[in-house]
């Protein structure tokens, strides 16, 4: 299994540990030195870890510390597994780590897994795109410590209509909501949060916009959250996908 000079980067998945995929389990199994963020990795994935694997959680080092930490292992040639949160492709901090790997001439290898986008989804109990309603959605986060381009404000993004999924933002509920309807969103469009989806401690909520921050502020949730903003939310629809319209022809049906 050993690659020579190839650190893998894995999706841990949004929480429940059956949601990490096949091939990242598998990379698991194989590695001697796993790297996972601590503060939001379950730690019961690693329990695919075989005997005699080291594990270092990352939560208190910085980038450097991580990639000189990678960097020896590869030379002892040794398997070295990053395990990020759900997919490392959303809000993964993954490119600086591949900038620094390959100025040590590291080759990597990213594997996929289920975001949080698609667990929130699923523990939601809906469909983001709707069948003769918006056929778009949007991930974005709110702008604090780390800025927002202004071309990408919420402002602007709401007014799109589109399902608006929101990111490491639980703490500024009150600024998006009042964002979202100084966009032109009505007061009493769907919003809904679901905190740590898939975990077992997984809480959730559907309200609205003009009710988003205090059922927040009720729930005690400031952190580990998505905010869905949208009519995906709205559970009484009736609309059906063309897809399976007895009147709707394709290559597979007359």
């Amino acid at each position: 299994m050993h690659t020579t000079r190839r650190v893998y980067i894995v999706g841990a998945g949004p929480g429940d540990p059956e949601l990490i995929t096949l091939k990242g389990a598998r990379m698991l199994e194989s590695a001697d030195l796993v790297l996972y963020a601590g503060s939001l990795v379950n730690d019961k994935i690693l329990k695919f870890c075989r005997k005699g694997c080291e594990i270092m959680n990352t939560a208190k080092m910085t980038l450097e510390e991580q990639i000189n930490a990678m960097s020896a292992a590869v030379d002892e040639g040794r398997t070295v597994v990053r395990l990020h949160t759900g997919d490392p492709s959303l809000y993964g901090a993954i490119s600086e780590q591949i900038y620094k790997l390959k100025e040590k001439n590291i080759d990597f290898e990213i594997v996929p897994g289920v975001s949080s986008l698609q667990g929130a989804a699923a523990r939601l109990g809906v469909e983001y795109t709707v069948p003769g309603g918006t056929q778009t959605l949007i991930c974005t986060r709110m702008s604090g410590r780390t800025p927002v381009p202004e071309a990408e404000s919420v402002e602007l993004l709401a007014s799109h209509g589109a399902t608006l999924v929101v990111f490491l933002s639980a703490d500024m509920s009150g600024e998006l909501a009042s964002k979202c309807i100084a966009s032109g969103l009505s007061p009493d469009t769907k919003a809904a949060w679901i905190y740590r989806a898939t975990w077992e401690d997984e809480r959730m909520c559907v309200t609205t916009l003009k009710n988003l921050s205090q059922s927040m502020s009720d729930a005690g949730i400031v952190k580990h959250a998505l905010i869905v903003v949208g009519d995906c939310l709205d559970r009484d629809t009736t609309a059906r996908s063309l897809l399976y319209d007895g009147g709707f022809s394709h290559g597979c049906r007359e």
